[in-house]
């Protein structure tokens, strides 16, 4: 039986962001090689601009449509989401669909922080990625896209698995109840790191991050007294990170072997 691998993302025109999905496609292929790897993006925006590049730019369902003419029939779908949210509930509906209007069987992996192993492991790899030049007592700040959906608390958890193994580390998100204000009066370091807890690096990391518009956390860190030093690195080029993305697609791949 003919199977595949689909990759889902938001999606990427910056370079950076596109060399980490390449990386991100170079290790899944290594870890399995009999496998062929497809890729989705649920931004119409980006998808639009790739197609106008000329790239590929199918979305989740035209994707596996592609894949359904072209004789598959077990798909592995890997999206690289942080939490159980909004849009991968999209994916899952769309899967849904597929998998009930034709023969493929499409699998879907979980996200980044999807159960409490998940949880701890992403805990351990921020403190394995931190900045080398970044001391002890200093604060680093995390920023996550955030959600006004229940697996939000997913956040919450990380929060409090990260801050166990070293205070000094805080998860923030643009939405919910973790915004910047309600870890300022946390931040007892002159100078404060900020990383983004994204996937790639792209308009979050870039402007609401690290920009310089009145608006972004670099400059309202800035106006609290802090000096600030963005990290611009997404989570998908980190090794910790990916590991636990692989690790669910793997077991994916093993319920396309059992259907």
């Amino acid at each position: 039986m003919k199977c595949a691998i689909l990759l889902v993302a938001f999606g990427a025109t910056g370079q950076q962001a596109q060399g980490a999905l390449r990386d991100f496609d170079a290790q899944v292929r290594a870890a399995f090689p009999d496998w062929p790897v497809r890729w989705a993006y649920t931004s119409l925006l980006l998808r639009e601009r790739l197609a106008q590049a000329r790239q590929k730019s199918d979305s989740v369902l035209k994707a596996l449509r592609r894949l359904q003419f072209e004789g598959f029939r077990q798909v592995a779908v890997q999206p690289l989401h942080s939490i159980p949210g909004d849009e991968h509930g999209e994916v899952r509906a769309i899967l849904d669909e597929v998998a009930a209007t034709s023969a493929l069987r499409p699998q879907l992996g979980a996200p980044l922080l999807n159960d409490a192993a998940d949880i701890a492991e992403a805990a351990r790899a921020v403190l394995a990625h931190l900045p080398p030049e970044r001391r002890p007592e200093e604060d680093v700040v995390l920023m996550g896209h955030g959600a006004r959906h229940p697996a939000m608390s997913r956040y919450g958890d990380l929060a409090r698995a990260v801050s166990g193994l070293d205070a000094h580390i805080h998860v923030g998100a643009m939405s919910g109840p973790l915004e910047l204000e309600t870890l300022l009066p946390r931040l007892t370091s002159r100078r404060v790191w900020l990383m983004p807890l994204l996937s790639v690096v792209g308009r979050h990391a870039l402007e609401d991050m690290a920009g310089a518009q009145e608006h972004s956390w670099r400059s309202r860190l800035e106006r609290a007294g802090h000096d600030c030093c963005p990290i611009l690195h997404g989570m998908a080029e980190y090794s910790g990170f990916a590991a636990i993305w692989l690790r669910h697609l793997a077991q994916a791949v093993a319920q396309c072997h059992t259907v």
